[in-house]
């Protein structure tokens, strides 16, 4: 399960920045997921919610912004969404396709006091 790996992580980072802060108590930390990067939300919270357990951390909440693969065609600058993998334009059925989103995964914000 690559989500607990993710999560200490996360966890080392928004440590770090807190402490360079002189900060004490977590309250909220932000994700930002690409569906491409195969984490499962629901196990990256029980990964969060089991490390933080027991720790200055306890309590905080993970909010996790899911985002879906996009992409836009380079014939015709349509941009949608690409799903199961579909490799062609649907306005154009053009098949040279730039990726423009759903491969984050991004440490987007911490609330701490």
């Amino acid at each position: 399960m690559h989500e607990m790996a993710i999560t200490r992580c996360v966890l080392d980072a928004v440590g770090r920045e807190m402490e360079r802060h002189g900060l004490t108590r977590l309250e909220r930390v932000k994700v930002r997921v690409g569906e491409l990067t195969a984490v499962e939300p629901e196990s990256l919270r029980f990964c969060f919610n089991a490390s933080v357990k027991g720790t200055p951390m306890e309590g905080a909440l993970l909010e996790i912004e899911e985002v879906l693969l996009t992409g836009r065609c380079n014939f015709c600058a349509t941009e949608f969404r690409i799903e199961a993998f579909k490799s062609s334009c649907p306005a154009c059925d053009g098949s040279s396709i730039e990726r423009l989103t759903g491969s984050e995964l991004d440490l987007v914000s911490i609330e701490a006091t």
